[in-house]
């Protein structure tokens, strides 16, 4: 299979065009209702018996990061309905992260996670912990990588997250009970944090995945991309957020990152940083991680400006002999991300966690 590069250009159109979407929808949603527990979560009106948290866990690998944004971070975490009513159970936990551009609440209404999660039990599923945490920054999104612009979001999402939720709810507290999952940006992060963590995570679902494959240099469509004006300007679109993750460089104030293009001369070193954070360069290394995983499952509808990049991740992933699922759906980036939450993600992992015996 020919291997297909997104231009920078290519992929900040594809990620603001995502996010537009979901903003859209969100907005479209039905008036906001009540739910049981902590804050108010918007979305459908529609009743359901589980129970949702709005808290805030601290990330201490967040501590201090350069663009000052808070180390305290929002968390949405729906309870099945039986949480309530047998304190001597314990769940399986399923981690999302959320896309680009908005945060994870926005993502929670736009799914409409508990009466997805719900109609998911209804039609045969079990009952799961489902974790929502929020990584929107300055620059609207942490990529869930580790920067000291950004601060070590792989850590906070995979060691001090997990720990917070099995320290304060009724988790079945190992691996083989843990999944994780994400849209878009949060699919990259899925596979990104999923390469680097098998001890913690057994079952994985990214989801119609970004920046697989990042090349500045890309010369697709006859010109350079190009990120930025000149040293220490910001470019348009997503190049602060990727900046910031896969760029850094804390004596370059104010934004602490280098651009791949400065003054309009490419930077190879700095390219060379972006290519290395691209999940289709990085699998050559970490095929045996991902050999651990009990279960791999990813889709991309049909007309998704991402498919290619997904497609040679399925591709790379088959000529290492990495077990996996991979489905096309028709649908573009975002017009079906609500039901595939709830009839193939929410079905994936009840198949595959371990769930204890009652």
């Amino acid at each position: 299979m020919k291997r297909s590069h997104l231009t920078l250009m290519s992929l900040t159109a594809g990620l603001l065009l995502s996010a537009g979407l979901i903003l859209s929808q969100n907005a479209a949603a039905p008036a906001p209702g009540a739910a049981k527990g902590k804050g108010v979560i918007k979305g459908s009106d529609a009743p359901f018996k589980g129970k949702v948290e709005k808290i805030k866990v601290h990330g201490k690998s967040l501590e201090g990061n350069l663009e000052g944004d808070s180390a305290d971070r929002d968390v949405f975490i729906y309870l099945p309905p039986s949480y309530g009513t047998q304190p001597n159970r314990r769940y399986p936990v399923v981690y999302f992260l959320h896309g680009y551009g908005i945060g994870a609440e926005a993502y929670f209404n736009m799914m409409t996670v508990p009466q997805s999660a719900e109609a998911a039990i209804a039609a045969g599923g079990k009952e799961m912990i489902l974790v929502h945490p929020d990584s929107f920054t300055v620059h609207n999104g942490s990529m869930y990588s580790n920067s000291p612009t950004t601060g070590d979001w792989e850590t906070f999402m995979a060691e001090e997250l997990v720990s917070y939720v099995d320290s304060h709810y009724r988790t079945v507290a190992n691996r083989n009970s843990r999944g994780l999952a994400g849209h878009s940006m949060g699919g990259y992060g899925a596979f990104r944090i999923g390469m680097k963590f098998p001890n913690i995570f057994s079952s994985l679902y990214p989801m119609s995945s970004c920046c697989l494959m990042n090349n500045p240099n890309s010369t697709l469509g006859g010109a350079v991309a190009t990120t930025g004006k000149g040293k220490g300007q910001a470019g348009g679109g997503t190049t602060p957020a990727l900046a910031a993750a896969w760029s850094a460089n804390p004596k370059n104030p104010p934004t602490f990152y280098d651009l791949p293009v400065q003054d309009g001369e490419y930077k190879a070193e700095i390219g060379a940083k972006w290519l290395a954070n691209s999940p289709l360069a990085m699998v050559d290394q970490y095929w045996t991680n991902l050999k651990k995983y009990k279960a791999i499952m990813m889709d991309i509808g049909l007309q998704d400006t991402l498919l290619n990049g997904n497609r040679d991740m399925d591709a790379a992933l088959t000529k290492l002999g990495v077990p996996h699922a991979y489905e096309t759906y028709e649908g573009d980036h975002t017009n079906r991300v609500r039901e595939r939450f709830e009839k193939s993600v929410l079905s994936f992992f009840s198949k595959n966690l371990d769930f204890p015996t009652r």
